[in-house]
């Protein structure tokens, strides 16, 4: 665990000093990347960036995810796609972490015609979290996480329970590893810290892939890089 946690923070600084990838290519495809609960734009820059070596057009969305409910947050995201990829909005693809997914799931679910881009979901609460649950009482949840964190739980009113099977070419990266004990103790079953495996599986998804990594850096690793970049040029992980 110590291993990923360091090789996360050498790849964060080798692409600071990098420098910039060469501009995308004309007619390149966009991707509409999408950051967690509590996360900022800065979570995804190592995804965005090795995306963009890919040959994509990145957006890097970022939005106020504690201080906003969900619904609110998915406007906010529609008025990005409008914004930023306005000739191509039935064909962007989305790459997601966390919460992130949930978002992207609610907005395509509001569209008149099918998505045809691709979206890949790292981690996603797909079937709610345990952990809103045991905590939605506590005043502590509103106050650190804010009103979108009190929707992600397991129960029928939640959000995950309204959302229906996807409509679209979907693949989920999932974890199995965690540094946090207590909260894999509330979780049945294998974790990455804060969703459980099947947790994150979304029913209509073309793939489902697990690799031993935590929900916190999932989007740093090689390996899940090269599965997303893999999955939005062919619709399958292998």
């Amino acid at each position: 665990m110590r291993s990923e946690r360091v090789r996360c923070w050498l790849v964060c600084a080798l692409v600071l000093l990098s420098g910039c990838v060469a501009p995308p290519p004309d007619g390149a495809e966009p991707v509409v990347v999408v950051h967690g609960l509590g996360r900022t734009p800065a979570s995804m820059w190592v995804l965005e960036y090795r995306l963009e070596n890919a040959g994509y057009r990145v957006v890097n969305f970022g939005y106020p995810s504690r201080s906003e409910p969900i619904d609110s947050l998915v406007d906010l995201l529609a008025d990005e796609v409008q914004r930023c990829c306005e000739a191509q909005a039935e064909r962007v693809h989305f790459v997601t972490h966390s919460m992130g997914g949930v978002l992207v799931r609610s907005y395509l679910s509001q569209q008149p015609r099918p998505h045809q881009g691709r979206v890949v979901m790292l981690s996603p609460p797909s079937q709610g979290s345990e952990l809103i649950d045991t905590f939605e009482d506590s005043p502590l949840l509103r106050l650190t996480l804010g009103p979108a964190a009190s929707e992600l739980g397991t129960d029928s009113t939640d959000i995950a329970a309204r959302l229906g099977a996807v409509r679209f070419s979907l693949g989920v990266i999932t974890g199995d590893v965690s540094w946090n004990p207590l909260y894999s103790w509330l979780i049945p079953g294998p974790d990455d810290g804060k969703v459980g495996v099947d947790n994150a599986r979304v029913e209509g998804a073309a793939d489902f892939l697990v690799l031993p990594t935590t929900h916190t850096f999932i989007m740093n690793r090689v390996d899940v890089a090269d599965a997303t970049i893999h999955f939005l040029q062919n619709g399958r992980f292998e």
